[in-house]
């Protein structure tokens, strides 16, 4: 063997195999793009679930409205089967301004809904022999798939 040869062989090598340690910058610019459209997704599925969380919320809150005003037609059950408690819904969405028993419940009741639901929310009863529908309005447009009407609606004997 030359030895002439295995020198030349190392030097050779020591200067071709000098490798470039670490990231390039555009390895870097390109990491952090992912990473950002990453944290965006994120973001919009919590400002998603956010809203659904609320519109869950809503609903929840007009299901306990109709058992309040069921619970006071059944403490004032002669006055319900004989349609005291019958509303029906209009634009305004006004309260009786009765002074009986029936109409100051039904004047809580719709402050309630509207302190609840948001001022666009109402409700509606009617009764007849003694079989009453209870129905929420609200604006649920914000929850996915949500309606400018939502409603919930639950059928009662009294």
């Amino acid at each position: 063997m030359d030895n002439k040869k295995i020198p030349d062989r190392k030097r050779h090598k020591a200067m071709h195999s000098c490798k470039v340690a670490g990231v390039s910058l555009i390895e870097v610019m390109v990491s952090l793009v992912i990473l950002s459209v990453g944290l965006l997704g994120v973001a919009a599925m919590q400002l998603k679930a956010l809203r659904n969380n609320m519109s869950a919320g809503e609903r929840s809150m007009a299901v306990i409205q109709v058992y309040s005003i069921l619970d006071a037609m059944r403490s004032n059950v002669t006055v319900a089967r004989n349609g005291g408690y019958s509303y029906a819904r209009s634009a305004t969405c006004e309260a009786p301004s009765g002074t009986a028993q029936a109409d100051k419940d039904l004047q809580q009741w719709i402050s309630a809904i509207h302190q609840d639901l948001g001022e666009s929310a109402c409700g509606n009863i009617s009764c007849l022999n003694g079989r009453c529908t209870i129905r929420v309005f609200w604006n649920d447009s914000r929850g996915s798939g949500g309606s400018d009407e939502q409603f919930v609606q639950i059928g009662a004997v009294l």
